[in-house]
């Protein structure tokens, strides 16, 4: 028997039976998973040398630059870039350095909350007599508070500082002409910013600025300051945050 393999008349070799194709189907497409937001971050508090100062607190380093020149314990030139930079502060971090190397004084630029209790106003003394001349020869002189100013006020320092604030003071005339002479040493002016403040002065090596200002009350009491500064400066401006009263309106027979 022949057990050889067949082969088909033709010579040719056996053809397979084709393989049958099968579809793919398509796989469905992996959405990654939605992740759950993370809760948005509180804001870091504000470190204190960065929080952001009121015209309030700015006085209140003003007024103790004020004092430390009056003492002597600061000169003109000192005085007025200090004095420039405090109005100028933005943060407490502007205004910490300007009163740090004198005497401790607490400054507090926390605000009393809303609902607080306010004491009650008491009544205010009676307005001080005082010289018509302020002189200053080798250490500081001030005239500040509750005081009767007259039409006429005299200004001398010499090696030294002199201060004439008239924010609380009691106006007696309509006009006040306040004369300055300032030898190597400084004269520094306050005024209510609602009264009228004009000047003229000379300064020969040294400076004489006045920071004019008119008031919106054509009655208001007008401040002249004139004279010179020689190796010294004289500063007069308004301050901002006292205001003249009504009553000494009053007192003035503007009615």
């Amino acid at each position: 028997m022949d057990n050889s393999p067949s082969h088909d008349d033709s010579g040719q070799p056996p053809v397979s039976a084709p393989v049958p194709l099968t579809k793919t189907e398509p796989q469905p497409e992996l959405k990654p998973e939605a992740r759950p937001q993370a809760a948005p971050r509180p804001h870091a508090p504000v470190a204190e040398a960065e929080l952001r100062v009121s015209d309030a607190d700015r006085e209140k380093v003003a007024e103790l630059l004020r004092d430390a020149y009056a003492e002597g314990r600061l000169d003109a030139d000192e005085h007025a870039d200090r004095i420039e930079a405090a109005y100028a502060a933005k943060t407490v971090g502007d205004l910490a350095p300007l009163t740090r190397d004198l005497p401790a004084r607490p400054l507090s630029f926390e605000k009393p909350p809303l609902d607080a209790p306010r004491a009650a106003r008491l009544p205010q003394p009676p307005a001080r007599q005082e010289s018509p001349t302020v002189v200053a020869v080798f250490g500081g002189a001030a005239r500040k508070g509750r005081w009767r100013v007259g039409s006429h006020l005299s200004a001398f320092a010499a090696f030294g500082g002199v201060e004439i604030d008239l924010t609380d003071a009691v106006f007696e005339s309509p006009e006040v002409e306040i004369t300055v002479t300032a030898i190597f040493g400084g004269v520094q002016v306050r005024v209510p910013e609602n009264v009228t403040l004009q000047g003229s002065g000379v300064g020969i090596f040294g400076g004489f600025d006045v920071r004019e200002a008119t008031a919106a009350d054509p009655y208001a009491p007008v401040v002249r300051v004139k004279g010179l500064a020689l190796f010294g400066g004289c500063e007069a401006r308004p301050r901002r945050g006292k205001k003249l009263k009504e009553w000494v309106r009053r007192q003035l027979g503007t009615d």
